[in-house]
């Protein structure tokens, strides 16, 4: 009881991204040249989705609401990792610990929710074009972000508090550069099965999104390979492109990193760790406003705005 007591005063050590203190300046670098970005990249989204009345639809609602989710997820832990590293310590608290697992877990949730609302609702426009405004209202449209939201923190919640319930002793070196949960049951004294098992319950409920992925466009290709010439429809496809790159850029790292044994963790694990954590989040923006006319003419637009005023 008393060890279980002194969870709470604990300070845990994080290792870093590779564990080897001669590579965290690269990685302090390569961190600080992408946060950055990631910031302006997805805030201009959502400021030129705002700004333009031609992307007052679902499909960019949810793109916004993608882009608020990944400037969070990357907030939980890059500043952390970089005032860690110019203060020349990697301590932090019990506390700050279980509260960073927390956001994570329940921001990559709201993340792989929204990617299949994203779906869906490429999947109704391209498949059902007709009752498009119908089915997509703005209450349906809102409805499954704050679903997603909700979810996500119902998901994040009971793996969070069962954490907290356990004892840890003796070691208390994080091997990574922020708190997750694989890392942390490894550390403990208690018995953890009941929440290694939780954690792959977890694992398989952030993978229904993936499967209503699937689905929504195994419908989408049918119908285009139906109807390859109607040009709405390839307008409304012209888009599944990038939401497919983000899909798959996504989902690979998620399962390079969660599927695998709990007790390995290489080089090659820190590098998929840096691409979900940091890369992906960054990326998004590019992804979507490069190969999307509508986005580059809106950017076009906020810039233009912008010198102006």
């Amino acid at each position: 009881m008393g060890e279980e007591n002194q969870s709470s005063n604990l300070d845990f050590i994080l290792l870093g991204v590779s564990g080897q203190w001669e590579q965290e300046d690269f990685f302090f670098i390569l961190f600080l040249f992408i946060y950055p970005i990631t910031l302006i990249g997805n805030l201009l989204i959502i400021l030129a989705i705002r700004s333009d009345i031609r992307l007052h639809n679902p499909m960019y609602f949810l793109l916004a609401n993608l882009s608020f989710v990944d400037i969070c997820f990357s907030s939980v832990t890059i500043p952390k990792m970089l005032a860690n590293h110019l203060l020349g310590t990697k301590a932090i608290s019990f506390g700050g610990c279980l509260t960073q697992m927390y956001f994570m877990i329940a921001l990559a949730n709201i993340d792989s929710y929204i990617l299949a609302k994203m779906a869906y609702d490429r999947a109704v426009a391209i498949s059902r074009p007709l009752h498009y405004t119908k089915i997509m209202s703005p209450r349906t449209y809102v409805l499954l972000v704050v679903g997603s939201w909700v979810v996500g923190n119902a998901n994040s919640l009971p793996h969070t508090l069962v954490t907290a319930g356990l004892s840890f002793c003796g070691n208390q070196k994080v091997a990574n550069f922020y708190c997750d949960i694989a890392s942390l049951l490894k550390l403990s004294c208690s018995d953890v099965h009941f929440n290694v098992k939780m954690m792959y319950l977890g694992v398989g409920v952030f993978s229904v999104p993936l499967l209503c992925i699937i689905i929504s466009y195994v419908r989408v290709f049918s119908t285009v390979l139906q109807v390859p010439s109607t040009k709405g429809v390839r307008k409304a496809f012209s888009t599944c492109g990038s939401h497919l790159t983000v899909v798959f850029l996504y989902y690979g790292t998620v399962m390079g990193m969660y599927f695998r044994p709990l007790t390995s963790y290489s080089l090659r694990d820190a590098v998929v760790t840096v691409i979900y954590i940091a890369v992906t989040p960054m990326l998004n923006p590019f992804i979507y406003s490069l190969r999307n006319c509508d986005m580059k003419a809106a950017l076009g637009k906020l810039f233009n705005n912008g010198i102006s005023s």
